[in-house]
């Protein structure tokens, strides 16, 4: 697992017990090439600090130091992209890399002021990635566009099920998700949206546990596999509602 240093940004990598305590950011991507990238990270941060991405470092960063980290993880600066092998490794590991997190920073770029009200209409909601980065960690901290905190998942839980459906015990034990059927993990994910196809399975195969290779091209068939790899490791017919 690639991490950035918090004091220098500077990436390193850990592997197995070695990897230390980290916090990590769930986000939406900016567009037009406005997210700091691995190559980017990697050269002078001059020549980065005029994108505007580079303020989500900054934040997290900040708030990780104030939290007593050392290290901390976002996607678009900690894997190279361009790396097809790192990449496909990186989806399958992401799940647990959020599982594995002390806390997770859910920024809400949308939110101009930190309500409840205000949270739960962000797009961070329709996004089929953050399905994951909601329910894998235990700990994770909402903060509006100016990153003033909002809550907590724990604190707003009752907000999030009524906007979401995903039941109380599971927002509040990530241990849960398992015990819910197929088809209920499904619903969670049924109006979330992704820029590729192909990731509205990719983006689910934490949540069920599933480790498959990529094939960035084969559109609907991600899912046609998806289903394909539930149905060898789960005896749950409720995946035919789907």
């Amino acid at each position: 697992m690639r991490l950035l240093n918090v004091h220098t940004l500077k990436l390193h990598t850990f592997y197995g017990d070695a990897i230390p305590p980290y916090a990590i950011l769930s986000h939406t991507w900016l567009q037009d090439a406005q997210e700091v990238t691995f190559s980017q990270l990697q050269a002078d941060p001059v020549s980065w600090r005029n994108i505007e991405g580079s303020l989500k470092i900054d934040f997290l960063c900040q708030q990780a130091i104030n939290d007593g980290y050392d290290y901390a993880w976002m996607d678009t600066c900690c894997i190279d992209k361009t790396n097809n092998s790192e990449l496909s490794e990186a989806i399958n590991s992401m799940f647990q890399w959020y599982q594995k997190s002390r806390v997770c920073y859910a920024y809400m770029a949308d939110v101009e002021y930190g309500s409840e009200v205000d949270l739960m209409s962000s797009r961070w909601w329709s996004r089929a990635w953050t399905l994951q980065e909601l329910l894998a960690p235990r700990d994770v901290k909402f903060y509006d566009t100016h990153w003033r905190l909002i809550g907590t998942k724990n604190d707003l839980s009752e907000s999030i099920y009524s906007n979401t459906g995903i039941n109380l015990e599971t927002l509040r034990d990530p241990q849960c998700i398992s015990e819910s059927c197929v088809a209920q993990r499904m619903s969670w994910a049924a109006q979330r949206q992704a820029t590729r196809t192909e990731d509205l399975a990719y983006s689910l195969l934490g949540i069920f546990g599933i480790n498959m290779p990529l094939q960035y091209g084969e559109g609907k068939g991600a899912f046609v596999r998806l289903q394909q790899e539930i149905l060898k490791t789960k005896n749950d017919q409720s995946l035919f509602a789907w």
